[in-house]
């Protein structure tokens, strides 16, 4: 039998016990384990607190009443944006080196007389005894004051093929021409036109006249003058095809080169003279020549109509061609 004494050390060991097992704690510890993590710091630092689950941003967990997240192809239809589709990048355009034609180019003004194209006129296609007078203006003016003189005081018509740069620079002198008489294109700046492109040769046809309609306000189409007399059969094409007839002449008087190259006003009606003939063109030069300051052709103008009157011509413009 145990004495009162044992029986209550006995309870007390068996109370203590039951109390450390409800505690979490185990004998010998002398104190109780706490029973959660609450207050205790965390590895982030931040306090374990105890209580309802919290998201990690310290927002409440949210209820069962939240959607469920779509799946990956339900999510990818609702938030993913369409990428935009590139355009088509339209192809490089094919370069090609066009060919030369075969044939040449269809006048731009059809009612052109076909006998006077693919051709540089030398003559006046008649039979009658006239004489086309034609004065080329591309240097300078100094002959047209006396040769406008000449012409107007024996009544007699001519024909003036100008220059871009002529009427340019002198814009009184072209008027007058034009107003008295018939005006050709004898391009703009006066260069070899053989030596020029196709398209540097058009420059200087169109360029020609637009200045001469300008400053005098007629348009010198469809007659034209190559410069130094020079063309070949491709730039008379292109001349043909921008509606323009081709005058040439039947002689030239030489008044341009002065006395400096061995002329004067007597070979000047002597050249003309011997080169009569029904339908003549005879080519004669406004200005002066550039060395010796002479005007041959405006010195010898009144012998020259007086001559051929006498052996029985008339005179008339370049009209005579029926253009």
């Amino acid at each position: 039998m145990r004495s009162p004494r044992q029986v209550a050390t006995l309870a007390l060991t068996v109370s203590v016990l039951a109390v450390t097992a409800a505690c979490g704690g185990s004998p010998g510890t002398g104190a109780a384990r706490p029973s959660s993590t609450a207050g205790m710091p965390t590895t982030s630092g931040r306090p374990a607190t105890s209580g309802p689950a919290t998201s990690t941003t310290g927002r409440p967990t949210p209820t069962s009443t939240r959607t469920s997240a779509p799946s990956p192809s339900t999510r990818a239809s609702v938030t993913t944006r369409p990428t935009s589709t590139p355009l088509p990048t339209a192809p490089a355009p094919t370069r090609t080196t066009p060919r030369p034609p075969t044939t040449s180019p269809r006048p731009a003004n059809p009612g052109l007389p076909a006998h006077l194209l693919g051709t540089v006129v030398s003559r006046v296609p008649t039979t009658s005894k006239v004489v086309a007078l034609t004065f080329d203006a591309g240097a300078n003016g100094d002959g047209v004051p006396a040769i406008l003189a000449t012409l107007k005081a024996q009544h007699v018509p001519a024909s003036f093929c100008l220059t871009g740069d002529f009427v340019r620079a002198f814009p009184t002198l072209s008027r007058q021409m034009a107003t008295y008489g018939r005006i050709g294109n004898h391009t703009d700046n006066h260069p070899h036109l053989s030596t020029l492109s196709d398209a540097a040769v058009r420059t200087e046809v169109s360029d020609g006249a637009a200045a001469i309609t300008a400053v005098t306000g007629r348009s010198p189409r469809p007659l034209f003058r190559f410069p130094f007399g020079e063309y070949t059969a491709h730039t008379l094409s292109l001349v043909n095809g921008m509606g323009y007839v081709a005058v040439g002449w039947t002689i030239d008087t030489l008044g341009w080169k002065g006395t400096s190259g061995g002329q004067s006003a007597d070979t000047v009606v002597a050249r003309v003279l011997a080169a009569r003939t029904p339908g003549e063109i005879v080519l004669m030069h406004v200005g002066s020549n550039p060395d010796d300051h002479t005007t041959l052709d405006a010195d010898a103008l009144p012998r020259v109509i007086s001559q051929l009157r006498a052996a029985g011509y008339s005179f008339v413009t370049l009209s005579a061609l029926g253009i």
